[in-house]
């Protein structure tokens, strides 16, 4: 049975009392709330590297401000409301009492989400590209800034497509040395040249590939970045959007969500794009199998997939098969809500383990993982069949996310009209439904089990269908913020409900009920979201509810530990200290290290 939507003035009175509650009840800031926790936590005596958000775009007054406390300006940001400085920890405090200041974070280290048996993946049949193909509609003309370790000079990627070029990394260039962006520009826009020969029987090409890339290198050969630089890199785009017709950004990247997305300098800056009219695509992260809060990987999208205004990428097996209908959710693709907002993520799902796409020989990744190089006879009809130097399998939601950045490309050429809002309206309500409810996946390697579903915070509004995007008709309001993802809270009822403000993602008005946006077998039932729900209820993987527990965030609440976000907060560790996050993110402060999920799943 499907549950009620609050009603407006309810809503608005749960949420915001709930935003308060998460904010401000437990947080206990050592020195100002304009300081992030995990600044506050760093215990630096030194220099150390902040973005300082303003109340405007900084100048040189502004600037002064931390030259005046001993720091310096390290890197502006364009028009963003910030700025990137190294200055000594001991006068953050004082620099806090600036109201012209809003908020001080650590320029943070992210890196690319995607995760290292040859079987053909066949993610476009299962996603209908060539319905897309049959029409001529390729992306032409339309620009995709690609933010991510580079793009190598590949044949199957002509060198005309690549318009633009800038490196962030202070390498001196903008060529691939990881491997990673190489291979998530080839599934939007490869050309297939390399397995389109006589003896090829197979062909892999990209989704769009039409399409003009803007290259834009913000990770190292190692995969690593940081927030200045995924930022520097976003204002770019933003500034060249008119000259290279930039609609689509990826970012196939991400990091832990440390406080809420209204004060993430990262998700500002997402933000922002999207206000200038560019769609965003984010990944969402690979920590479904991180059960280390007792969630069963619920609770892990990392940002800036955690905000809602952008469009938030799972990822699927499809299971060696071009049948789209028995493909299940990857395990180990991040789960929703997102921490601290509780926004109802991802928005959707797409193709993501085991793909092949473009790599050169000496990318660090294929150092690290020899064994994903595919064997010609994948494409090739006859023998001999060496190891292919073109294609490469990888996995991971930053596989997923450029598909959904290259259909949205199509969506484009087809209607450059399109507003993001409209364009992620469309994705959502298109997107296939008919998914597998539950599923055991055993990773090959460990025998280590997981149970999966097709739950709202599992696979969003569905699996991406390019087919029924493109012939969609269905408008949102062009006003940016009309298709923000929504909140899930617990009913006074105890039932799971999405309080969607003036978002039409199930807001109830023609086109767009719950129904139409998340399907029935998605919420709704006594087997997903109510009753005795296995997320929320007593069944199946939980005892009480996992993620909420038998308080609405308090009492034996799993996600939040017995006092929100302090003291035995299991989400934070064993302590009040941001820098013990050993139960989330593993044993180590490096959260994203080699040994995570990020690089080690391949089911």
């Amino acid at each position: 049975m499907r549950q009620p939507i609050l009603g407006k003035t309810l809503r608005r009175t749960v949420s915001l009392f709930l935003s308060t509650l998460i904010l401000c009840s437990g947080l206990a800031f050592a020195v100002s709330p304009k300081i992030s926790r995990d600044l506050q936590a760093n215990n630096s005596s030194g220099m150390v590297n902040v973005i300082v958000q303003f109340d405007q775009v900084p100048n040189a007054t502004y600037h002064k401000k931390i030259t005046d406390r001993g720091g310096q300006l390290k890197r502006e940001l364009g028009k963003f409301k910030g700025a990137l400085y190294q200055m000594p920890a001991s006068e953050l405090e004082d620099l806090a009492t600036d109201p012209a200041v809003k908020y001080i974070s650590l320029d943070r280290p992210l890196r690319g989400s995607g995760t290292s048996s040859w079987v053909l993946d066949y993610h476009n049949e299962t996603i209908n590209s060539a319905n897309a193909w049959s029409q001529n509609i390729t992306g032409t003309g339309i620009g995709v800034a690609v933010i991510d370790s580079g793009i190598a000079n590949v044949p199957d990627i002509n060198a005309p497509s690549v318009v633009y070029s800038e490196d962030f990394t202070g390498s001196g260039s903008a060529l691939d040395q990881y491997g990673h962006g190489t291979h998530v520009s080839g599934i939007i826009a490869g050309n297939g040249s390399s397995s389109s020969g006589p003896a090829d029987n197979y062909t892999f090409k990209g989704i769009a590939p039409g399409v003009n890339l803007v290259n834009l290198r913000v990770l190292d050969q190692n995969g690593q970045g940081t927030d200045s630089e995924v930022i520097a890199a976003i204002q770019t785009a933003i500034q060249m959007q008119s000259t290279y017709n930039i609609r689509v950004i990826n970012l196939s990247l991400g990091r832990p969500v440390l406080e809420s997305y209204t004060s993430d300098p990262l998700c500002q800056a997402v933000e922002q794009a999207w206000q200038a009219g560019i769609v965003v695509v984010v990944a969402a992260g690979n920590y479904g199998r991180d059960d280390n809060a007792g969630t069963y990987g619920y609770g892990t999208i990392t940002a800036p997939g955690n905000d809602p205004y952008v469009i938030t990428v799972g990822a699927m097996n499809t299971l060696g098969t071009p049948d789209r209908t028995d493909d299940i959710p990857t395990s180990y693709s991040s789960k929703g809500p997102s921490i601290i907002d509780q926004v109802v993520k991802p928005d959707l799902v797409a193709p993501g383990n085991l793909i092949i796409s473009l790599y050169t020989p000496p990318d660090t990744l294929n150092v690290e993982n020899p064994g994903n190089e595919i064997s010609t006879s994948l494409y090739q009809a006859t023998g001999p069949f060496p190891t292919s130097p073109a294609y490469f399998i990888l996995s991971g939601t930053s596989m997923a996310t450029p598909m959904v950045s290259a259909t949205a490309a199509l969506m484009l050429q087809l209607n450059a009209a399109l507003t993001p809002d409209q364009i992620k309206a469309r994705l959502m309500v298109s997107a296939f439904k008919d998914l597998v409810q539950a599923a055991t996946v055993t990773d090959p390697t460990t025998g280590q089990t997981f149970n999966e579903q097709a739950d709202i915070f599992t696979v969003g509004a569905g699996y991406l269908d390019i087919q029924a995007a493109l012939a969609s008709t269905v408008l949102a309001p062009p006003s940016a913020g009309s298709a923000i993802s929504p909140t899930a809270i617990i009913s006074t009822s105890g039932n799971v409900v999405l309080v969607n403000g003036s978002s039409i993602l199930g807001s109830g008005a023609t086109n767009w009920s719950v129904a139409s946006v998340w399907g029935d077998s998605i919420f709704g039932g006594t087997d997903t979201l109510t009753g005795d729900a296995i997320l929320w209820g007593t069944s199946s993987l939980t005892g009480d509810a996992i993620l909420w527990g038998t308080g609405t965030l308090t009492g034996d609440a799993i996600l939040w530990g017995t006092d929100i976000l302090t003291g035995d907060a299991i989400l934070w560790g064993t302590g009040s200290s941001v820098s013990d996050v050993s139960h989330l993110w593993g044993g180590r402060s490096a959260q994203l290290d080699a040994n995570s999920v990020l690089w080690g799943t391949k089911r």
